[in-house]
């Protein structure tokens, strides 16, 4: 009977700081998540400055119908680059049918 109360005042111990332990993992849990957003945020903000000034510089030189139409024509392709690598097959197919010649 001696040797019973030991073990229940370790196990008391033991569930003590298994609950302080897990008190310590979810502050550092909710610091880490804290930490990761801030950092997140700022990146993303870097971002669409960069960005913002990337456009702001294209529309500054895009004065020129033709710059324009390039520039259009880039961001297309940037966004949609399976619709382009269709219709630049359908003109390959195109050319190559027309400089093929009849028989």
């Amino acid at each position: 009977m001696a040797s019973i109360k030991p073990v229940e005042k370790a196990s008391q111990d033991f569930t003590a700081e298994l609950a302080s332990l897990r008190d310590d993992v979810a502050k550092l849990n909710s610091s880490l998540s804290k930490f990761i957003r801030t950092r997140s945020t700022a990146r993303t903000n870097t971002v669409f400055d960069a960005v913002d000034n990337a456009q702001q510089k294209i529309a500054g030189k895009a004065q020129d119908p033709v710059d324009r139409a390039s520039t259009d024509l880039k961001t297309t392709i940037e966004h949609k680059p399976m619709v382009a690598a269709l219709i630049a097959m359908v003109a390959g197919i195109l050319v190559g049918l027309l400089s093929r010649g009849r028989k």
